[in-house]
């Protein structure tokens, strides 16, 4: 909730970060809609991927070769060449193989000289042949609603014959808290509208000007709503106070370090994200929570990929909050670069993060920790 002392924005308590999480839970996917497949990369399907019917149609071969019936082969050698009552047919790959035969042969297996063929090698049934249905079938989807849609995903749909997805696609506003220009909103603006389109989701097009968060609340051709900056006790703070006379505030201050006095509320039924305007603490509240939103809204059920790792010395954690640490992996281990306050210095060595659960008083050098990628 929002407190006040005089007009200064004060947050009354912090709500635990496991809140903070099932309050990003709560939130309803967008409506899905139809997309350019090849235009697709990054959404989140809204429904299965499937063929309208089993893909190849036909037997085809799977390189350049001899069609040939496998067991006339069988008893073939380089000492003793099979003889072929006729010749067998050349084919190349991906074409259709005729009937009488079952396998492609390859190349330099096949001797043809006078019009009679030998064969100098056995092939098995079904050797160089993609068999009819092998590459996909109605009844096995390609991908699955919930999953992120991939470049490789691109060329196999196009290969399918599929130009067409349903997908989520959030439309998310960022708006920054301020007055004046500031290096470092205009840094943390770049960082999230950057990740934002790299998710699969948008930026609204329409332009609000810097410090209209009310303006920018109150229009609803959005899905969602980031605030940078404003969210602390600050002179010129208010960004909490704005959503509070817009919408209504969930929660400000949260039991995460760095990010503390970030916010979370509705504008109508649109969700409000408001990040502090200091750099370490905007990145560990998007990447951990921001994140998560932006997931829920584009209904993606994968989760972020980790990868466990030794950590090279101890990390000591405040119990009752959670802690956002970079860390600088090397092999299979990882040394924490800083805690509570990150330098940018910090900020620039990471190539990992951890996250300490708030129940945690830290971890012992040897521990093995789940590390996420650096952004």
């Amino acid at each position: 909730m929002v407190g006040t002392s005089g007009h200064a924005q004060t947050i009354a308590r912090l709500t635990s970060f496991a809140e903070v999480l099932a309050a990003m839970d709560s939130i309803n996917p967008v409506a899905p809609r139809a997309a350019e497949a090849r235009a697709a990369c990054g959404r989140t399907l809204a429904a299965d991927v499937t063929v309208a019917a089993a893909r190849p149609q036909c037997a085809l071969a799977l390189h350049d070769g001899w069609a040939v019936l496998a067991e006339t082969t069988l008893d073939a050698g380089s000492y003793a060449p099979a003889m072929l009552a006729k010749p067998p047919l050349r084919i190349d790959v991906g074409e259709a193989l005729p009937e009488g035969a079952d396998a492609v042969a390859a190349l330099d297996t096949v001797v043809v000289r006078s019009g009679r063929a030998q064969v100098l090698a056995p092939v098995a049934p079904g050797e160089g042949v993609l068999p009819a249905g092998a590459d996909c079938a109605p009844a096995n989807p390609l991908r699955r609603a919930g999953e992120r849609i991939r470049r490789a995903d691109i060329a196999v749909f196009a290969a399918a014959g599929i130009s067409r997805l349903s997908v989520r696609e959030p439309r998310l506003r960022i708006v920054c808290a301020r007055e004046k220009r500031d290096e470092t909103l205009d840094a943390i603006f770049a960082f999230v509208a950057a990740d934002i389109d790299a998710r699969g989701a948008v930026i609204a097009a329409d332009a609000i000007p810097d410090g209209q968060i009310e303006a920018a609340m109150r229009q609803e051709n959005a899905d969602a709503i980031i605030v940078i900056g404003g969210t602390g006790s600050g002179r010129h703070d208010s960004s909490v106070q704005t959503l509070a006379r817009a919408g209504r505030v969930g929660f400000h201050g949260i039991g995460l370090t760095p990010g503390e006095t970030a916010a979370f509320g509705f504008a109508g039924t649109r969700p409000v994200l408001l990040l502090p305007g200091r750099l370490d603490a905007a990145l560990a509240v998007w990447l951990t929570v921001g994140r998560r939103m932006l997931a829920r809204l584009a209904g993606c059920a994968e989760q972020e990929p980790v990868a466990m790792a030794t950590l090279a010395r101890k990390l000591a954690s405040t119990v009752g909050l959670a802690e956002f640490v970079p860390v600088r992996r090397n092999g299979e281990s990882v040394e924490p670069l800083a805690t509570k306050y990150l330098p940018l210095s910090a900020l620039a060595r990471a190539n990992g993060w951890i996250l300490v659960p708030a129940e945690s008083e830290g971890y012992p050098a040897g521990a093995q920790v789940p590390v996420r990628a650096w952004p």
